[in-house]
């Protein structure tokens, strides 16, 4: 299966556990059992033969129904066992969720978690994972979701940003000023998007500093380099100890909801409803904090899509 995934023999070896020799020699045992080639290797790549792709397209049928197997007699709610595969983002997966995670297997031991961070989101179906722990839309028709968190959006700059440059009265005025840009996957480079009238209104930015990762834009906004967007989860204390300030308040920006994925096609495990309902109890209180409250508020609510 991860052969067929990642058309390497050495990183399918990594992926499970072991070492390229072994995985030759598990692949040299396949192929001498059915009597044929199940993979073409050259020195670059490999690719998976006819017999190969209906040998993978077996292997994961066979796999899901181990799994539907395993979730019928084995586990409870109140005793889940098993695998369980989750993703996350790497700066919000590293400081939030791997601690639930962990308070999680202290909670319920037999349940075995496999939990990975990347920056990029996954394609949980091909990737056989039970769920992704993501801010924003759903990015696949296939999955379901559940929302955790609310989290609006709001422009930010630093206190002595604002003294040298002067504070933006409205969102145009962001044309001649310094933006820090946060490039994400695959969105239009310095692109900001502002709800207006319940559509999106699209205004191009610029700036000297940009950056995919989260924590990097935020320290140079703390610096002093330019006027960020950022979510108010990240934003609360900076707002309530005033290293930073919004900016425009009343301007709307899409929020970035917290929301937890997992393919529509099967049912959830017990494993995953256990630890799914777990995370909705930790995040279920209201995040609103008070500063930002108190700085937008009787501002409307952001449309829902």
């Amino acid at each position: 299966m991860q052969l067929a995934k990642l058309k390497s023999l050495s990183g399918a070896a990594r992926s499970i556990g072991i070492t390229p020799p072994a995985a030759t020699k598990r692949l040299g045992i396949l192929e001498e059992r059915f009597g044929t080639r199940l993979v073409n290797r050259t020195t670059r790549s490999v690719s998976l033969t006819p017999e190969g792709e209906t040998f993978a397209r077996y292997a994961a049928q066979i796999l899901e129904q181990v799994r539907e197997m395993e979730d019928a007699i084995s586990g409870s709610a109140a005793d889940p066992r098993g695998r369980l595969r989750i993703n996350a983002t790497l700066g919000f997966g590293r400081t939030t969720i791997a601690p639930l995670v962990s308070e999680f297997a202290r909670r319920y031991p037999h349940v075995e978690i496999q939990f990975v961070v990347t920056d990029r989101p996954v394609d949980l179906v091909d990737g056989a994972f039970d769920m992704a722990i993501r801010f924003g839309e759903l990015p696949d028709q296939r999955l379901r979701a559940r929302r955790l968190m609310s989290n609006r959006r709001f422009l930010c700059a630093s206190p002595k940003y604002l003294e040298r440059h002067g504070v933006p009265q409205r969102k145009e005025d962001l044309l001649a000023h310094r933006c820090i840009i946060h490039t994400q996957n695959d969105d239009a480079f310095g692109v900001w998007q502002f709800m207006q009238d319940d559509h999106l209104e699209a205004l191009k930015v610029s700036g000297a500093l940009s950056s995919n990762d989260g924590d990097i834009v935020l320290r140079w906004a703390l610096d002093g380099h330019g006027i960020l967007i950022r979510s108010e989860w990240d934003l609360a204390k900076y707002i309530q100890s005033g290293r930073l300030k919004l900016v425009l308040p009343d301007v709307v920006l899409p929020s970035a909801d917290l929301f937890v994925y997992y393919p529509g096609q099967r049912n959830e495990s017990t494993r995953a409803r256990a630890f799914i309902d777990f995370l909705v109890k930790h995040f279920e209180a209201p995040f609103v904090p008070v500063e930002l409250g108190k700085t937008v508020a009787g501002r409307r609510k952001t449309p829902r899509k």
